[in-house]
């Protein structure tokens, strides 16, 4: 009997739930109790850490979500570009408003003091002129280019602050050359390659080109794991069409973005983010401070509660945790509020399987069987849709089109169980039957959904297939099945 369909309220949520693993979830009871509570992916950050706390997190992953037989995604998050100011030789310095401080990428070794700083990336005084304004720490300090010479970029302090070593530099309205991908990365795919990682984050995208670098180096590295695109650059919101060509999925990373752009411009792009990347099938994720008072706090405050709902009702696929559980206090509380804010979101959704918005030139088979499937459950009464996929693909394209219908992708592949961890409305399910015919296997899933309660007698229910089993890609054919009294499948209205 298959255990993997669960029937708590945790699992019966469409939208999808990230955390981020760190100190906070190094106990095996908080990892099984973040799971229970609702977790759909993990994520490394590889920014804080070494490799082997990230491998012993993996493990621990792994052996958790095999006790509880439930399908659970690891995500590596690379660190990227990120552009920061060097040591100090104290710690920190006071900045005040109308002092001259000068940022040294000509020397980035210079131990820093009140009149000056290293910078981790050389090429700034390439990227900016007179009048620019660069924001430091997320934005608390502020101060505007006033000279570049060689390689010193001097400034005049606009907003003061207190500025501690390697804290974070961007330009105001975006600007800046630097790949997606940095040296200290390449480490880091060989580690997610090592470690098993069903996705990969590729940080600071700018264009198409750094996620199809990031895709060469792992699959050299031997990873098959799908590539994030984690837009937090202008330039990754001017090439984000491009971008959604060569991505798997892409994630509304709202820290650095808002620095970028500025706050009172994040709202509306986030929206536009959502529905770029879902009208062109991509899975898209959003991130960052979204219940930032549960790392103290029991229980989220209400703007909080408002900003994970927003996302939902704008059709992301998955809301992420950063600190909240990685050194938060409260790790298996924050899943349990999100779950229920989530859960809560849903029951509002009205959004009814619109396939007007995508693009219906069909390039694959099981992509047209899936839009075709996703039509009829749209406009004939359907209490679920049954995909037996090999790679994922056909649940990732059910998936797209966003309904009230719950979607059950059965697979032998343990690889592609985990990857549609994270697509929305969908609830894999590890597919026992080892036989090549499509008549035995349809009927073994029926047994297992009505076991579990996942349907009931009388219930209308669509199933997507290959007419050739163990085919990745080979769907080619859907059937309307109708449960009888006794839960026989009898075929047609």
């Amino acid at each position: 009997m298959n255990s993997e369909i669960h029937n708590s309220a945790s699992h019966r949520r469409r939208t999808k739930i990230i955390a981020t693993l760190g100190p906070a979830t190094d106990e095996p009871e908080v990892l099984e109790g973040m799971i229970r509570a609702g977790v759909d992916v993990f994520r490394l950050n590889v920014s804080h850490g070494d490799a082997v706390d990230h491998e012993k997190r993996a493990g621990l992953v792994r052996k958790a979500a095999r006790k509880l037989r439930w399908q659970v995604a690891l995500l590596v998050d690379l660190q990227g570009p990120k552009i920061r100011v060097e040591k100090f030789r104290n710690g920190s310095v006071v900045l005040t408003a109308g002092s001259h401080f000068t940022l040294d990428a000509g020397d980035p070794s210079v131990i820093g003091d009140q009149h000056r700083v290293g910078v981790s990336y050389q090429g700034l005084p390439n990227d900016v002129s007179t009048g620019d304004v660069l924001l430091l720490d997320d934005g608390l300090i502020s101060m505007q280019v006033q000279s570049v010479h060689d390689g010193q970029v001097n400034c005049l302090v606009e907003q003061g602050g207190t500025l501690r070593n390697r804290k974070g530099l961007n330009l105001k309205g975006g600007g800046l050359s630097i790949s997606g991908l940095a040296k200290h990365d390449l480490p880091n795919i060989e580690l997610a390659a090592k470690v098993g990682a069903d996705y990969v984050a590729v940080s600071f995208v700018s264009n198409a080109g750094d996620i199809v670098r990031a895709r060469e180096l792992l699959r050299k590295a031997g990873s098959e794991a799908a590539l994030v695109a984690k837009i937090e650059r202008m330039e990754g919101i001017d090439n984000l069409k491009e971008i959604c060509e060569v991505t798997d999925a892409v994630m509304v990373a709202r820290g650095d973005l808002g620095v970028e752009i500025g706050d009172e411009e994040l709202p509306g792009l986030q929206k536009w983010i959502i529905r770029t990347a879902l009208k062109r099938n991509r899975i898209v994720a959003t991130a960052t401070q979204m219940m930032q008072s549960m790392i103290e706090n029991p229980i989220p405050t209400r703007a909080e509660v408002l900003d994970v709902a927003n996302a939902v009702l704008d059709g992301t696929d998955a809301v992420m945790l950063s600190a909240e559980t990685a050194v938060g206090k409260h790790p298996v509380k924050v899943i349990e509020a999100m779950n229920r804010i989530c859960l809560g979101a849903e029951r509002h959704f009205e959004r009814e399987g619109d396939i007007k918005h995508l693009n219906v030139r069909f390039e694959r088979i099981d992509q047209a069987i899936a839009m075709a499937a996703m039509y009829m459950a749209t406009n004939v009464s359907v209490q679920a849709i049954v995909a037996l996929t090999e790679s994922g693909s056909t649940a990732q394209w059910l998936s797209r089109v966003q309904s009230a219908v719950p979607i059950y992708a059965f697979s032998r592949s343990a690889a592609s169980r985990r990857r549609m961890a994270m697509f929305r409305d969908v609830f894999p399910v590890k597919q026992e039957s080892a036989s090549h015919d499509t008549d035995e296997v349809v009927a073994e899933v029926l047994r297992t959904l009505l076991a579990h309660g996942a349907v009931s007698e009388n219930d209308r229910i669509i199933v997507t297939m290959g007419d050739l089993m163990r085919n990745p890609g080979g769907t080619n054919t859907f059937r309307f099945i109708k449960l009888d009294a006794e839960g026989q499948a009898r075929y047609g209205l």
